[in-house]
């Protein structure tokens, strides 16, 4: 089991999360979702790591697994909006169905779920965890140019890695808080405006177990691309180096 990390700045994050870093060799999600049940929701697990911003974040849903996974828009949403915040405006933050970021059209990391494995579909599950990763810097690439289909947090001029993850934790409060006072079209509205465009006419939206729903004109009814195949494939994870793909 990952040690927690001795003499770290402490991360600025709001009241109701508790911070617990991990070292190097730690993984925050795996660490995330063993610790969930007794830790509680807030919990916000990070790893100390120079090439990696790497983080989980332990949620505690009200509603069936069914729905209750939609949460991983949620903690999408603000991980653009924190990215977004430090990054210069004519850059865009774009997802790729449905867990891959990317910055100014190149791949910068990736979010995940998880959940317990014996969390039948129709009952409330005792936690979600959603985890993150983003390249802080490439320290395989020696030159600029050389791997143009990913880009790291140092090359684009990303201040403190640490600000991005205070940032995540008080936007992810504020999608949190309009999902439950608004209805969850305030989550799935930011999600789908950063989703890579379609083809021209389209309107697309998410259904009750965060599958995607396109609706093309002309076209009954609507074309369906499923959640759970999506975050199981994990198309931004190199399973190799344990980060996304270079």
């Amino acid at each position: 089991m990952p040690t927690l990390a001795a003499a770290a700045a402490p991360l600025d994050l709001p009241p109701l999360f508790t911070a617990v870093r991990l070292r190097e060799s730690g993984d925050a999600f795996a660490h995330a979702c063993r610790i969930a049940p007794e830790a509680g929701a807030g919990t916000f697990v990070h790893v100390g790591r120079y090439d990696l911003v790497e983080f989980a974040v332990v949620l505690e849903p009200e509603e069936p697994l069914v729905s209750a996974r939609r949460a991983f828009f949620a903690g999408m949403a603000a991980l653009a909006d924190a990215i977004a915040a430090h990054c210069p405006p004519e850059k865009a933050v774009v997802f790729r169905w449905p867990d891959t970021i990317l910055y100014d059209g190149a791949l910068i990391g990736g979010g995940r779920l998880g959940w317990p494995e014996d969390c039948p579909e129709d009952s409330e599950p005792g936690w979600l965890v959603f985890g993150a990763q983003l390249i802080a810097a490439r320290l395989m690439v020696d030159e600029g140019g050389l791997k143009p289909d990913s880009t790291s947090l140092e090359e684009e001029g990303f201040a403190e890695p640490q600000a991005l993850m205070e940032s995540f934790a008080r936007h992810l409060m504020l999608h949190v808080d309009a999902w439950a006072n608004r209805g969850f079209r305030k989550v799935a509205d930011p999600y789908l405006a950063r989703l890579e465009r379609g083809k021209a006419g389209e309107r697309r939206g998410i259904d009750g177990n965060g599958d995607l729903l396109v609706h093309r004109h002309g076209v009954t009814g609507a074309e369906r691309t499923p959640l759970l195949p999506g975050l199981a494939a994990r198309a931004w994870y190199d399973p190799t180096r344990k980060g996304p793909r270079l």
